[in-house]
């Protein structure tokens, strides 16, 4: 079919039948039912409940609806929007998601890379092109799906922020049954166990990156005057160079004793660093800041041990989760998305939605919380994804591994 005249379709099906072979068919009815252009991609997200029948999946689904770029991995749960219906997220319990695309105009590179695969993060750009096979002349996004056992995801993405520095790249980690460390990925008609698959998008197609970190800061940020590696030692005032300095203990113990009774109390078991992404930035907004595990404290010393390698000279905040502050940060980057592109030529057709294990009904007790803000505020986009064991996503134009984090791809055409 000629591309003019094709148009471009985003298609979301969802299916919870307990068998593999009538899930498959309820997905390819819906998808065939609602498709009206030829695909280009698929996604497939399938849940751990189904873990025993991972290499099955394929060879139906490719039977059924054959697909010329098809990947895909095993969640702890499932995203999709069933024909006429709200997105649902499904927990715990058996859930095939599937996403189908038509995207004229677009270039759809599929990859797969092991560990061995990576280039030496000392690699010029052209390394990781020859491996992924994309130019960066050409523009692409990325869309990545890892194992979370064997893949260096730190250093994939590390290395395509360098080769592709404008893309933007967003994923998940796989999950499935955590006691056999068993999770799939899909990559056409392949199963893999390791690993990285994902494709690259180019041409008349872009993604667009929410990344919800659900968070918000307390007291003021401060400066990191002396550290070692992942250990914060000594903090200053964030415009005093040189000047007096504390341990971020004794910094902690004063911010909460202006606390509420209920944020000192929820501070026992949600308390994160925050560290500002960019060096220059006089007002700190919450999402100027990359979210990380407060992992101990030393009291002989007052120091800090965090989630992730710590610079001295970088800003710091302590931030708060719970389940408040996660609606009340998602609300408001959607609202933000929605008031940046409402005058856009170029209307969203589709989005994708990876999200931690730790939020959903286990946060919010109640169910698809963050799939039904997302549709109140963006309209009925069809959409996909699954619960991760980690979030890839972009914070202040670098590209991180994210943990308690809902990240949405929003795809739509370029032309204006």
């Amino acid at each position: 079919m000629p591309e003019i005249s094709r148009s471009m379709q985003w298609v979301s099906a969802l299916s919870t039948q307990a068998s593999l072979e009538a899930a498959v068919r309820d997905l390819v009815d819906q998808v065939q039912g609602q498709l009206q252009s030829p695909p280009d991609l698929g996604l497939v997200f399938i849940s751990a409940a189904y873990a025993s029948e991972f290499a099955r999946l394929l060879p139906l689904l490719n039977e059924a609806l054959p697909l010329p770029c098809l990947i895909g991995c095993s969640g702890g749960g499932v995203v999709g929007t069933p024909p006429a219906s709200p997105a649902k997220e499904i927990e715990q319990s058996p859930g095939i998601s599937l996403c189908v695309a038509s995207l004229p105009g677009a270039n759809v590179q599929p990859f797969s890379l092991t560990e061995a695969d990576l280039p030496d993060l000392d690699s010029p750009p052209d390394a990781w092109a020859q491996k992924i096979g994309i130019s960066p002349a050409a523009h692409p996004n990325f869309i990545l799906l890892a194992d979370p056992f064997t893949a260096k995801i730190t250093e994939l993405l590390q290395g395509l922020d360098f080769a592709y520095p404008d893309a933007v790249k967003v994923g998940g980690l796989a999950s499935g049954n955590g006691f056999q460390r068993q999770s799939g990925l899909f990559l056409n008609q392949t199963l893999q166990t390791e690993g990285v698959v994902g494709v690259a998008l180019s041409g008349n197609v872009t993604l667009e990156a929410i990344v919800a970190q659900g968070c918000r800061p307390i007291g003021r940020p401060f400066r990191v005057a002396a550290g070692d590696r992942n250990i914060v030692l000594e903090l200053s005032e964030c415009d005093d160079f040189g000047g007096d300095t504390q341990t971020p203990l004794t910094a902690l113990q004063n911010i909460l004793q202006d606390l509420s009774e209920a944020d000192r109390e929820l501070a026992q078991d949600s308390l994160h660093i925050g560290v500002a992404q960019d060096s220059f930035k006089e007002n700190l907004q919450p999402g100027d800041f990359l979210i990380r595990n407060l992992l101990g404290v030393d009291p002989r010393v007052g120091a800090l041990a965090v989630g992730d390698r710590i610079r001295v000279g970088q800003r710091i905040q302590f931030h708060l989760r719970d389940a408040r502050t996660s609606a009340d940060d998602l609300e408001s980057l959607l609202n933000c998305y929605h008031s940046e592109h409402k005058r856009s030529t170029s209307a969203p057709i589709g989005a994708l939605m990876f999200a931690c294990m730790g939020r959903g009904q286990g946060l919010y007790q109640k169910p698809n919380f963050d799939t039904q803000l997302f549709q109140a505020v963006l309209g009925d986009l069809p959409l996909g994804g699954f619960f991760c064991n980690g979030e890839i996503g972009p914070v202040g134009g670098t590209t991180f591994l994210h943990g308690y984090t809902s990240v949405f791809g929003i795809c739509r055409s370029t032309a204006n």
